[in-house]
């Protein structure tokens, strides 16, 4: 299945989705989600529109003539909208589905699709993140990866849980979801603008009893817990520089069988490039270099996303 990809610079992408599917929805399938996702379903083939920032587009088809065709007709509805901004949609080379990997964007967007579907609060928080935050949206962890991490917690039996990196909270919903009614989660973040958005939805979610947010530098946080191994789970999504020291601070203090899991290790593929020289690269390059060599853990990582590192504390 051939597929194309094409990113919309807009601060507009909603009100264009909503437009495509309300306009094209008289002469095609076009389905709005609550997530903001929306997908046309065109007799050539189908294209699934997602607020990212700005708008993306992903064509797919049973053949490269088809998938022209879905472009074509998605091009042409979109442009005819912007009235008020000169949208510029260039669209990739198409791509034949066997070349496609585990973060091409037709995976990624049937990943979505095919897990446990997020709840009205989820949804909500996506949205208001979008609005609020901008372009840094991007650092909120995706539903499929959310989903991933309730899993872990309630498969560790973790009672005290540790987040280094909140920003709006949707990734502390979904560890907290899996604690067990008396278990805590210990929330760390530099942020109080961010991190008042996570209030208002932790309250939403009914677990803002087990969350203790912590403002301040988490280095320091985490130095002042107890230096038994009392940590049943912990995810680290903060600033990558830190990603040794956090993960040392953490594991330390992990219980047997406890889990650590770390976010971005692969750096948007930076990692694997020894040209990419950035503070972030080389502490994330280092820092997987680390885990694999550990004894008092072992570790897989994932092609999720952005690459994800499951360790489990052993002894």
């Amino acid at each position: 299945m051939p597929h194309s990809t094409a990113y919309v610079v807009t601060d507009r992408p909603e009100r264009y989705i909503k437009q495509l599917v309300s306009h094209m929805g008289h002469k095609a399938e076009a389905a709005l989600g609550g997530d903001g996702r929306a997908v046309i379903e065109l007799s050539s083939g189908r294209c699934v529109l997602r607020p990212r920032g700005g708008l993306e587009l992903i064509a797919t088809a049973a053949d490269a003539e088809s998938l022209l065709g879905v472009r074509d007709v998605v091009t042409r509805h979109l442009l005819r909208f912007a009235a008020q901004e000169e949208l510029v949609v260039d669209w990739s080379r198409p791509v034949a589905g066997d070349a496609a990997w585990t973060v091409s964007p037709v995976v990624d967007d049937y990943l979505l699709t095919h897990c446990s579907p997020a709840d009205e609060v989820l949804n909500d928080l996506v949205v208001r993140t979008r609005e609020e935050t901008g372009g840094a949206a991007g650092m909120q962890v995706s539903h499929d990866e959310g989903a991933l991490l309730t899993m872990l917690v309630r498969m560790s039996g973790a009672r005290l849980a540790v987040e280094v990196g909140v920003f709006t909270g949707y990734s502390s919903i979904c560890i907290a979801r899996g604690l067990p009614p008396d278990g805590r989660l210990l929330a760390c973040d530099v942020s109080t603008e961010w991190t008042s958005i996570a209030r208002n939805y932790w309250e939403r979610a009914g677990v803002a009893d087990r969350v203790d947010l912590r403002i301040g530098p988490a280095l320091e946080t985490l130095r002042a817990l107890p230096a038994e191994p009392v940590i049943g789970f912990a995810f680290i999504d903060a600033d990558k520089q830190s990603y040794p020291d956090y993960y040392e601070e953490v594991v330390t203090r992990l219980s047997p069988g406890g889990l650590v899991v770390l976010d971005n290790v692969f750096q948007g593929g930076r990692v694997f490039d020894p040209a990419f020289e950035g503070d972030a690269q080389v502490a994330v390059r280092r820092l997987n270099e680390t885990i694999a060599r550990d004894s008092r853990v072992e570790s897989v990582m994932l092609p999720v996303r952005d690459g994800v590192t499951i360790a489990r504390r052993v002894g």
